[in-house]
């Protein structure tokens, strides 16, 4: 396999039981401004970029550089829809980042809209996204990082397999400006 990421092929789509994970493209914008925009109070604790809801502009232009660091093989932001052909609606969003191509090390980070929460689509798109990586990208090691007070990404990690390998203490400030703690999960291949 490449060692140069741009010439490593890294699947743009993933289908698992009922979602249909894909890179982004252009036009997508407005659906990403009705997921947001749904679910700020949910997501605005615990995400940077959440902390005001951003125009269809911006939206749009997220989409567009989200494809282009894909392409880059810079970061490898996905979305989630639901599979049914009929009535398709942005569920949220999952992805690659802080990505080490020579230890083949991902960190997985998701975010899923308030009216999809409870019904298991994290999970299942975090097993759909772990799996590609393992068998397609030859991953060694997968983290997800989650904020020690945020309960429900702690419990999607748990859920999908990964360990609690260590709680870095004041590792970070939360977008509120608060210092945190975070969860370190892992799997390893």
């Amino acid at each position: 396999m490449s060692t140069d990421p741009i010439l490593i092929d890294v699947p743009e789509e993933i289908r698992s039981e009922r979602l249909l994970i894909a890179m982004s493209r252009a036009g997508l914008g407005p659906l990403m401004y009705e997921a947001v925009a749904e679910s700020m109070d949910s997501i605005k604790p615990w995400l940077p970029w959440a902390q005001e809801q951003p125009s269809l502009d911006q939206c749009e232009a997220n989409m567009r550089r989200f494809r282009a660091r894909f392409i880059l093989r810079e970061d490898l932001p996905y979305l989630i829809f639901d599979r049914e052909p009929e009535g398709r609606r942005l569920l949220g969003g999952i992805g690659l980042h802080r990505m080490d191509w020579g230890v083949r090390r991902f960190e997985i980070g998701y975010w899923i809209r308030s009216s999809a929460e409870g019904h298991g689509y994290v999970a299942e798109a975090v097993n759909a996204i772990s799996e590609m990586c393992f068998k397609t990208l030859n991953a060694r090691r997968l983290d997800i990082r989650a904020d020690q007070n945020n309960g429900r990404s702690r419990a999607v990690a748990e859920r999908c397999g990964f360990t609690l390998e260590s709680v870095v203490k004041n590792e970070s400030l939360s977008p509120g400006g608060e210092v945190r703690d975070m969860c370190v999960y892992v799997r390893l291949a």
